[in-house]
């Protein structure tokens, strides 16, 4: 289980518990500088890429007895997209889904974001600190007062360089986000959150069309944070019922 922005494996909570009792053993390590090692995030993220998160991950994979099955969260998605371009996969779920280069944004709210982030200055040369407010707004607008105080205070620090590429990768000359999706032959599930603000229904709908034939479920009443929301369990059921 691979993670998204500002967040570490302990976002998957609910995911493992579901699917350890189904049987699998569940791996949701912390990308470097995140989740326990949140702490020192600012210091070790500064220069870290979409390259090096996937290159970490590959080397994680590497050590598994058999191809995985890989369940990727917003950003986590694209590093799961690229590690099954590579034939590293035997199932790939994506859930809300940060849009790989070539994807366009489809709503105000990236487009607000993406402003937001110019604001900051050369901001891909550091890491920061997530902002509360910015967060209830668009990635927690589905938890209560109380839920979004405690998963914020979980989150950690981002690499403004990874920002910079999943935002604005029509300016990276690196394309860091880009996945060859044509190399990807496992089966692919792509969900959504009906009130996603980061990722909408549309521009998850664009990921998903990438998979001729794959299904691509609408999650109604559910936002971006849809692994620790109320229901995170029934959807992780619903997951496993189809990889079953």
């Amino acid at each position: 289980m691979v993670h998204g922005v500002n967040c570490g494996g302990w976002c998957f909570e609910t995911f493992e518990t579901v699917f350890k009792a189904r049987g699998y053993e569940c791996f949701a390590p912390d990308l470097v500088g995140h989740g326990a090692d949140k702490a020192n995030g600012i210091e070790n993220l500064a220069g870290v890429g979409i390259a090096d998160y996937l290159a970490q991950m590959r080397d994680l994979v590497a050590q598994l007895p058999s191809k995985p099955i890989l369940v990727g969260h917003s950003m986590g998605a694209v590093i799961a997209q690229q590690l099954a371009a590579e034939r590293l996969a035997e199932k790939l779920v994506l859930v809300s889904p940060a849009p790989r280069a070539g994807i366009l944004p489809s709503s105000s709210p990236e487009k607000r974001l993406g402003q937001d982030l110019m604001s900051l200055g050369p901001f891909w040369t550091r890491a920061f600190d997530p902002n509360f407010e910015i967060a209830c707004d668009i990635s927690l607008n589905r938890l209560s007062p109380e839920r979004q105080r405690r998963v914020f205070e979980s989150f950690g620090p981002e690499s403004g360089r990874a920002l910079f590429e999943l935002f604005f990768w029509m300016f990276d000359q690196t394309r860091a986000t880009a996945v060859d999706t044509k190399a990807i032959r496992c089966p692919v599930l792509t969900l959504s959150g009906s009130d996603d603000q980061v990722v909408p229904v549309r521009t998850a709908k664009a990921t998903a069309e990438s998979y001729p034939g794959s299904p691509f479920w609408v999650l109604e009443d559910h936002a971006h944070m849809v692994v620790v929301e109320d229901g995170a369990d029934k959807i992780a059921s619903r997951i496993a019922d189809w990889l079953d």
